[in-house]
């Protein structure tokens, strides 16, 4: 029985240990830091320029071709998904633009190019966002309707659920 009862005593002594160790810390006042916990490190703040920058150059794609702009809600079953990259340099004119993925849909594709050259000048890229030659690289995806309309993914509307 004493291993019993010195085994009890040794684990009332350690829980006895452990709640004085708990008190003791609740005790203490904590001070914070002089500086913010939170450090926001370069690359998020490229990010959220560039997030900035790409949601200019929609808008401006979209205002410049409003006749091909589709308002309302993209169909179930897309027309063609058309993904372009293009080189925009630090005065915002498209050095080469290229499609980039598409389903082979010859007309939508022509569309995507077109819409984007008529939008040129797009508007000057932050400076930060500019590689060592003065230019950025972006893609975008046009989502075209049926009927040869299209919106762009920075401000595309949810698809329908249905097909009717």
């Amino acid at each position: 029985m004493t291993s019993v009862h010195g085994s009890w005593r040794s684990r009332v002594r350690g829980t006895t240990l452990m709640l004085a160790v708990a008190l003791a810390t609740a005790a203490c006042t904590f001070t914070p830091p002089d500086r913010p916990l939170l450090i926001t490190p370069p690359a998020a703040v490229n990010s959220a320029t560039l997030d900035q920058y790409r949601i200019a150059v929609a808008r401006r794609i979209l205002d410049r071709n409003p006749s091909y702009v589709l308002q309302g809600t993209l169909q179930p079953m897309l027309r063609s998904l058309v993904v372009v990259s293009f080189t925009v340099d630090r005065d915002g004119q498209v050095l080469q633009s290229a499609v980039y993925r598409t389903n082979g849909d010859d007309e939508a594709e022509s569309t995507a190019l077109a819409t984007l050259r008529r939008a040129s000048p797009l508007p000057q890229p932050p400076a930060r966002l500019l590689n060592t030659h003065g230019q950025v690289e972006l893609f975008e995806d046009w989502l075209f309707n049926d009927n040869g309309k299209f919106q762009l993914r920075e401000f595309a509307s949810p698809q329908a659920q249905t097909i009717d």
